[in-house]
């Protein structure tokens, strides 16, 4: 806590790396690359690859990765490449050459998106010092791989205690007394270790939520059968939604909108199809465990409508309830200490403008839900870039406890029980939160980044323009070559007969 003081006393000059990348250009380089030698240009392009491999796995938008990965080529002399993303592949291309022109192209396929806040930190802090120009193309290449193979202690203990605490903290949020906090950790810590478990035997991650879903009525239904007769209330419906907010979380809902936000729509459709299918395995699990709780005799009770509007000591318990379950999420994604404080900072503005402020004023839920995003990105990008966390961070982590784990259960058991109209309603309404999250975050993110980021500044104009080599330019370099080549011979018949 300290080391946070000390940093927040320091100058207000700290600019976080994507402010830097977009706003000014990298320094004069120590050791420029020989840019007429392919190897060397792949190389280098390679080693912005491997850091936007790692800033794709953890979520970072692909207008983001763009704009860092032209920040590595540009640090060490390559000024003009193109940088293509889709989904899960990376492209960087440039041409390289005066007199004769050479394409030079390295790609990149990413297939782990676990996210390691971890390693994010870490490529982070390597990009800051390779644009300061003190790390060298095989320094960093040797970072990368410490990066790589670097080991975090006590992962699982880690992961799994993180995945607990976040579910006890989700059925608080939910309306959920201490008992309800016992029953959602344990439904999380259930769902994570057979995850973990089926994980290691390459089961596709459909399955994964297919049966976490089932998974998150287990519980809810033999706490529900036994706790009648002991004298204590269980909500069924606060354990099974606790179980998928834990589910939605491991997806990309929010980063697939983001990415569609900020202009990258086929690297969007794909993600948000591939959460939906994900989304539509829970919500099948989900089904199948209460269908076999009807076959067993274990009738689940009909769902609230809507939670009710909170009283100021209930708000002030969920917004606590807010912090502990972005904290936790956040360990679970092995973030460092300074960003776990961060992430909990900025949840106890998003929630408390959502809880204490707006929800008791009336506010729609949807409103309430946008304004809260906007002020997760706001107050998340001011601290993040105060401390040099990466933005990411704190705006995954700080929407999280609003993801909509009730409105998707309430929509599947009202079509469950042939209310179509209202389950399709719940749905929207589910999917339009995603909305607003997305969309808050962006909007408070930009707000954040006008606030503590230098004029912009394009330097590269020239840079581009020498790089594109029209049919015309080719043909009057091949010209002016032949021309070189006939005064040579005449040149030197000249100086023979001088």
């Amino acid at each position: 806590m300290t080391g946070l003081w000390d940093s927040f006393r320091q100058q207000s000059r700290n600019v976080a790396t994507i402010d830097e990348a977009r706003t000014s250009p990298p320094p004069s380089v120590l050791a420029p690359v020989d840019l007429t030698d392919p190897a060397q240009v792949a190389a280098v392009m390679n080693i912005a690859a491997r850091i936007g491999s790692i800033l794709i796995t953890n979520g970072t938008t692909s207008s983001d990765v763009r704009a860092q990965v032209h920040t590595v080529t540009s640090s060490y002399g390559l000024h003009y490449c193109h940088v293509d993303i889709t989904v899960n592949t990376m492209t960087v291309h440039t041409i390289i050459g005066v007199d004769r022109r050479q394409p030079v192209s390295v790609f990149r396929v990413v297939n782990d998106f676990s996210a390691n806040y971890h390693k994010l930190q870490e490529a982070d802090r390597l990009i800051r010092s390779i644009r300061s120009g003190a790390t060298p193309p095989e320094m960093a290449e040797r970072i990368l791989d410490d990066i790589e193979r670097e080991y975090i202690p006590h992962r699982n203990v880690r992961f799994l205690a993180g995945w607990t605490v976040m579910g006890a903290a989700i059925a608080i949020l939910l309306g959920g007394d201490l008992f309800m906090a016992v029953v959602g950790g344990l439904t999380s810590f259930l769902i994570m270790v057979i995850s973990k478990i089926l994980s290691r035997n390459d089961l596709p991650y459909f399955f994964h939520c297919a049966i976490g879903g089932f998974l998150a009525t287990v519980p809810a239904v033999i706490f529900y059968q036994f706790a009648a007769p002991m004298g204590v209330t269980v909500v069924p419906s606060q354990v099974i939604a606790t179980g998928i907010v834990v589910l939605l979380a491991g997806l990309t809902l929010v980063q697939s909108l983001l990415d569609g936000i900020t202009g990258s729509p086929v690297t969007a459709s794909a993600r948000f199809f591939q959460t939906m299918l994900f989304t539509g395995a829970i919500v099948a699990g989900v089904a199948t465990g209460i269908s076999v709780a009807d076959l067993l005799g274990v009738g689940l009770p009909p769902l609230e409508t809507m939670l009710g509007t909170p009283t100021f000591s209930s708000a002030l318990v969920r917004v606590i309830g807010s912090i502990v379950a972005s904290s936790a999420f956040a360990v679970t994604c092995f973030a460092e200490r300074p960003a776990i404080l961060v992430s909990a900072m900025t949840a106890l503005a998003g929630s408390a403008m959502y809880y204490v402020f707006l929800l008791p004023l009336g506010t729609g839920r949807i409103l309430a839900t946008f304004a809260c995003a906007v002020m997760v990105g706001l107050a998340g990008g001011l601290i993040a870039r105060r401390f040099l966390i990466n933005p990411v961070i704190t705006a995954v982590a700080g929407v999280t406890p609003f993801l909509p784990g009730s409105g998707i259960y309430r929509g599947m058991y009202a079509i469950l029980n042939e209310q179509m109209v209202v389950g399709l309603t719940s749905l929207a309404i589910a999917v339009g939160t995603c909305m607003a999250l997305a969309s808050g975050v962006v909007l408070g993110e930009w707000m954040a980044r006008r606030i503590r980021r230098p004029q912009i500044f394009r330097p590269y104009t020239a840079f581009r323009r020498a790089g594109r080599m029209t049919f015309e330019q080719i043909r009057r370099a091949e010209q002016v070559a032949r021309a070189r080549r006939r005064r040579r011979p005449a040149e030197g018949t000249r100086r023979a007969n001088a």
